[in-house]
């Protein structure tokens, strides 16, 4: 999109409207996420799932591999199936999120929402609107991203708990991070699309996933400190 002859108003007004399509879709994507999670854990799908480890790796399997089905290929499909591909892997995601009310009391995990939220908020806020550009930020979370989920994988193995409350600390830190840079990318993002192209419709999906991601493993990463344990 041509910005040189907009003016800053105009320039405003885009970026407004593209990050609030953006912040729906993950909105709505949250919402299906808890509401399958809620419903699942107070049915006996529950059961079904914690009891069966094959199940439950192929329901992670099958949203690791949507997730990077979505990323690489969005370019080749539309914006409708790029929207069904999210949403669906929302739904999937409340499968496995609901295991979570069997290791945390549903108060701890409300209140951990409420804190993720308005962490969430905070940063999506400062990377929004300040001038800084967070671009190193956002390398040194990936990179430590990264090293958090060698270590996780290291972890299942060795079971040691000072790395387990490293690995949770640090992730904290990084989705922070992460939630500020992806804001900011997707503000810039917003004067490269046209938001009622295809093109621009399947971008505030991308967005829409990125900010989704940040946002649950905050949570994963808030509730591991605030949750109680039954």
């Amino acid at each position: 999109m041509n910005t040189q002859h907009l003016t800053a108003e105009q320039v405003k007004s885009i970026q407004v409207g593209f990050i609030n399509k953006v912040y729906g879709w993950m909105a709505l994507a949250l919402a299906i996420t808890g509401f399958v999670a809620l419903r699942t854990a107070n049915s006996g799908l529950i059961d079904v799932i914690a009891g069966n480890q094959i199940l439950f790796f192929g329901i992670i399997i099958a949203e690791l591999g949507l997730v990077v089905w979505l990323s690489s290929r969005i370019d080749h499909m539309n914006a409708t199936k790029a929207i069904s591909l999210f949403l669906l892997y929302s739904a999937l995601n409340g499968l496995t999120f609901s295991i979570l009310f069997l290791v945390y009391t549903s108060g701890s995990i409300a209140s951990t929402f409420f804190i993720t939220a308005g962490t969430f908020g905070v940063m999506s806020a400062y990377g929004y609107f300040t001038k800084t550009d967070l671009t190193s930020i956002g390398n040194i979370a990936f990179m430590g991203l990264i090293g958090i989920i060698i270590a996780s994988v290291v972890n299942m193995f060795w079971h040691n708990e000072t790395l387990y409350w490293g690995i949770t600390y640090i992730g904290v830190l990084i989705f922070v991070g992460l939630t500020a840079y992806d804001t900011q990318k997707i503000k810039k993002m917003s004067l490269e699309l046209d938001i009622n192209s295809e093109e621009g419709s399947k971008g505030a999906i991308m967005g829409a996933l990125a900010l989704y991601l940040d946002f649950i493993n905050l949570f994963i990463m808030l509730l591991r400190i605030f949750g109680q344990r039954k």
